[in-house]
């Protein structure tokens, strides 16, 4: 996933024919049957099963818990809208073809859902907590979860996000709120330009994406591979108006997480931005990160992956935290891509089309900001 984001490869594709509007989304090459027999399958929708596979693929690198108790091992989850897809069946099911609702509908689609499948295909026995927070829900996971490591609440965290909304009746309501993007029928791929003067809006995307955290000396001694640090994050609220974001509660979130990790703006050398490429977004959160790094602005480099993978909501902040932290290993950025014309009122330096090195002492901010006025920023080091 993160070469073909580095080759600026797009996810994104016509979907739903039938809709009375084009409409573009970014869906997942997801095989449940890899994770599922046909048995397990009854009742768990999609958000579930991805959340159980990248979950697994996750503790599987990181060597496993074995050695861990298991009332010492938490999973802590991040889901925007649940179960998108069984309700969507649901409704179909009732009041289209006079069928009956089938009667695992309510845990199918309930939002803790993927936490719970979680734990029980880990056998996690401590806290499970799903924080549903909009667009910020797997960001404010993830530093729920380094909090817990981190005062001795659990031994080890399986943290993440996951987000299955690519279902008609979503994709019409998110069309009735006017953010999603203008689809160009010649370029349907590009239809997500953040930062650009021609934006209109974001795709909807899917899938899960998940971290395993814990205190570095544990990991040391496990004798397993560490990507990164997860040093500082900030969280906080606008309180002023439920979609309209705000500068200064975005900057308070970045200087949070800075002054958390006591690290200085202008050793942070990239920043995976929002960057949902709405008319308004995309201007308030360059002027937050020009209010919180003043001179050394210039020196920061930013980009929205949100351009090619689409913006998975609940499991944005995890996927975008995971690509954040391969970039600091990798010691390079992915791409802005599609940004022809950089809106001036964006006054950021933006990631070509080829990406970039990551210039400073090696740390990296992934930011995620959500309808509620929840504002969160993760700050990675490299190891």
């Amino acid at each position: 996933m993160f070469a073909a984001l580095m080759r600026g490869e797009s996810a994104i594709r016509p979907v739903f024919p039938e809709l009375a509007k084009p409409a573009v989304a970014a869906l997942a090459p997801f095989d449940a049957s890899r994770w599922f027999s046909k048995l397990q399958l009854v009742g768990v929708d999609r958000v579930s099963q991805m959340a159980v596979a990248a979950a697994s693929l996750a503790v599987e690198d990181a060597g496993g818990h074995d050695g861990i108790d298991a009332s010492r091992l938490g999973v802590y989850v991040g889901c925007g809208l649940g179960g998108m897809g069984s309700l969507d069946a649901a409704y179909h099911a009732a009041l289209q073809t006079g069928g009956r609702v089938p009667p695992l509908t309510i845990p199918a689609l309930m939002a803790n859902a993927p936490a719970a499948h979680v734990a029980m295909r880990q056998g996690a026995r401590g806290p499970v907590l799903t924080y549903s927070v909009a667009c910020a829900s797997s960001a404010v996971a993830l530093s729920e979860a380094a909090k817990a490591v981190a005062c001795g609440d659990v031994d080890m965290a399986i943290a993440g996000g996951s987000e299955a909304i690519v279902v008609p009746g979503s994709m019409m309501a998110w069309q009735a709120m006017q953010t999603l993007a203008s689809v160009d029928s010649q370029e349907p791929e590009a239809a997500v330009k953040p930062f650009d003067v021609r934006r209109s809006g974001f795709a909807l995307g899917e899938g899960a994406a998940f971290l395993v955290l814990e205190r570095a000396s544990q990991a040391e001694a496990r004798g397993v591979s560490v990507y990164s640090l997860l040093r500082g994050w900030g969280l906080t609220c606008d309180a002023t108006h439920l979609t309209k974001p705000d500068v200064a509660g975005q900057a308070r979130a970045l200087a949070d997480a800075l002054r958390r990790a006591q690290v200085s703006p202008a050793d942070v050398g990239y920043v995976n931005a929002h960057g949902t490429a709405t008319r308004i977004g995309d201007v308030v959160e360059c002027e937050a990160l020009a209010s919180v790094w003043g001179s050394d602005l210039q020196a920061l480099r930013v980009s929205s992956t949100k351009a090619l993978h689409g913006h998975l909501l609940g499991g944005a902040g995890a996927l975008e935290a995971v690509i954040t932290v391969l970039a600091l290993q990798a010691r390079r950025a992915p791409p802005n891509s599609h940004c022809q014309q950089q809106d001036p009122a964006c006054a950021v330096v933006l990631v070509p089309d080829a990406g970039e090195e990551i210039g400073g002492p090696g740390a990296a901010i992934s930011s995620s900001f959500a309808f509620g006025g929840t504002n969160s920023a993760l700050l990675f080091t490299r190891i």
